[in-house]
């Protein structure tokens, strides 16, 4: 299966476990997988015959932003199915990744990954 992978998209967002989280916010970066037929776009070389990336991009970034969830499971999934509404799109992964969470004398980050069919 044909996939096109779009890596590094950074927002600004208000999910998480504590309500500091949930009011001050914090950075988040998704990476994300569609899967689908990509064979009639690289014949055409018409952007209709594909996913526009930019519209999944704005996707992301919007629920990211708007979004106020406990879990960043949850995060992950509502970003997928979201996704998923693309009637192009077969499966999709994602990776969240909460860059600098408030955990005691951490320093790295935590990331979920999840795939939808």
């Amino acid at each position: 299966m044909d996939s096109i992978e779009i890596k590094g998209i950074r927002s600004y967002g208000y999910t998480g476990y504590l309500q500091e989280e949930r009011v001050l916010g914090q950075w988040f970066e998704v990476n994300v997988r569609l899967w689908f037929d990509l064979r009639v776009a690289g014949h055409s070389d018409t952007i209709a015959d594909t996913v526009d990336y930019r519209g999944t991009i704005a996707t992301v970034e919007h629920i990211v932003k708007t979004a106020k969830f406990a879990l960043v499971e949850r995060l992950a999934e509502a970003i997928a199915q979201a996704i998923l509404e693309q009637s192009q799109v077969e499966r999709v992964q994602i990776q969240l990744i909460k860059l600098a969470p408030p955990i005691p004398d951490f320093s790295g980050q935590i990331q979920v990954e999840i795939t939808r069919p």
